[in-house]
C-alpha cells in the first residue's frame, strides 16, 4: 500500500464560523484571519493505492459554480485535483474508487465536471466507484435550512444516475481490509470517517470532525455543525480512542500541517507532534 496527499487548493472561510464560541483573540493565534475575518483553508484530499485500486479520498470543491459562488470562497494557490494527481503517476481515469466522506460542496464538488459544452456535469473519473453512506446522501438529497447552501445538487445527485454510486454500511462493503470507516453524525449526518491501518500506524482522514491541528480542544467546534454537542462529544471519543492507539491524524483542511499524532497533557489531550503523509 502507498499513500499519497493529494492538493487541491485553499479557501477561505469566517474564522468565527470555523472556530465557533471560541473568542477571536485566541483563535486568531491558530490561524490569523484577514481584514475580512477570514482564515485561510486547505482542501487536501488522499490517494491510496493498494492493489489494483487507485482510491481516492474526497476531491475539492472542483469548478463547476459560478464567479458569484465562488467569490465568497477565495480560491487561490497553484495546486488543482488533476495535477496533483498527476504528480503521483495518475490520470482520472485511473481511479477506481472515490470514497466521499459527506457531500459539502468544499469535499464533493470536484467529483463531477462539466461536459465539454458545458450543459450537464459528468463523472470526473469515469471508471470509478464512488462510496458513500446512505442517510448521508439522503439527508444531503433533502438538506435543512442550516446546510442547503453546502449541499449543491449539481456536485452529487448525478452519480444517481450511473450504476457507479454504492453505499457503505459495513467495513467489509468496501472490500480493503486495511481500510475501516468510523461514522460521525456531529457535523453532519452520517460522515465517514476513514481509518487506514498503514506500516505501524492507523491513519484517520479526519474529514470535518477534526478540520485542523487547532480544533483538537473539545470546545473549539464549528458553528457551522449541524449537533454542536454531539460533535464535541464525538471528538472526545475519538480524541481518547487515538490516543489509546497511537492514530496519525489527517487534516483536511489544515493550511499548513498534514498530520499529528497526540499526547496526553494537564489541560487534556493535545499534539504530540506535527508531520508530513511522506514521514511516515
Amino acid at each position: 500500500m502507498q499513500i499519497y496527499t493529494i492538493n487541491t487548493g485553499f479557501f477561505k472561510l469566517d474564522g468565527g464560523a470555523m472556530f465557533g464560541v471560541v473568542p477571536k483573540t485566541i483563535w486568531n493565534k491558530l490561524n490569523p484571519a484577514d481584514e475580512n475575518n477570514l482564515c485561510t483553508w486547505a482542501m487536501r484530499c488522499m490517494l491510496i493505492k493498494s492493489g489494483k485500486r487507485n482510491i481516492l479520498i474526497d476531491t475539492g470543491c472542483g469548478d463547476k459554480q459560478n464567479e458569484s459562488f465562488f467569490k465568497h470562497y477565495y480560491l487561490h494557490g497553484e495546486d488543482n485535483l488533476v495535477q496533483s494527481l498527476k504528480n503521483v503517476g495518475l490520470s482520472p481515469n485511473d481511479i477506481t474508487d472515490v470514497i466521499l466522506t459527506h457531500l459539502h460542496f468544499d469535499h464533493v464538488g470536484g467529483a463531477l465536471k462539466w461536459n465539454e459544452d458545458k450543459t450537464k456535469p459528468e463523472l470526473t473519473f469515469k471508471n470509478a466507484t464512488y462510496w458513500s453512506n446512505k442517510s448521508h446522501w439522503f439527508s444531503a438529497s433533502y438538506p435543512n435550512a442550516r446546510e442547503s447552501a453546502s449541499f449543491l445538487k449539481e456536485n452529487f445527485k448525478p452519480i444517481e444516475d450511473t450504476a457507479q454510486l454504492k453505499f457503505i454500511q459495513k467495513d467489509s462493503d468496501f472490500g480493503v481490509p486495511e481500510i475501516s470507516f468510523l461514522v460521525s453524525n456531529g457535523h453532519t449526518e452520517g460522515m465517514l470517517i476513514p481509518k487506514i491501518k498503514y506500516k505501524n500506524t492507523t491513519i484517520c482522514f479526519m474529514a470535518d470532525l477534526l478540520p485542523s491541528y487547532g480544533h483538537i480542544p473539545l470546545p473549539y467546534i464549528m458553528a457551522y455543525d449541524v449537533r454542536p454537542l454531539e460533535a464535541m462529544k464525538e471528538k472526545e471519543n475519538f480524541l481518547k480512542e487515538a490516543l489509546d492507539n497511537n492514530y496519525t491524524l489527517f487534516f483536511e483542511h489544515d493550511p499548513t500541517y498534514e498530520c499529528a499524532t497526540l499526547k496526553q497533557t494537564d489541560k487534556g489531550i493535545r499534539i504530540d507532534k506535527l508531520l508530513k503523509l511522506s514521514d511516515l
